[in-house]
């Protein structure tokens, strides 16, 4: 199994320990240093994890917040989901689909 690489998003936290709970009081502040966001954007920034983000709001953020990348993100190792075999494809070697020893059975119907 391999580690699928992950983070966690600490923005909402971190915020909440420098006294700010709303995502308005962050627009202003970007604003500042030159990140125009609409607020929606604003509020998917603090409230989901970004998937992208520029290195000037990401420095933004560590400007206005006061904080280390350490504190704002958090990596974490994911274990990877291995790609599992459907029962028609089978192991590729020629026998039927199963699970190791287990091998799946035909139905028998039985006239009544």
């Amino acid at each position: 199994m391999t580690a699928k690489l992950a983070y966690r998003w600490h923005l909402r936290e971190v915020m909440a320990t420098r006294g700010m709970f709303s995502t308005t009081d962050l627009r202003p502040l970007l604003a500042q240093r030159g990140i125009d966001l609409s607020p929606s954007q604003t509020y998917r920034l603090v409230v989901e994890r970004p998937e992208r983000l520029s290195l000037k709001t990401l420095m933004a953020l560590l400007d206005i917040l006061g904080c280390t990348m350490e504190e704002l993100i958090e990596p974490v190792a994911e274990a990877a989901a291995r790609g599992r075999k459907t029962a028609a494809a089978g192991d590729g070697d020629g026998t039927e689909p199963g699970v190791g020893s287990f091998r799946p059975r035909r139905a028998r119907i039985v006239p009544e």
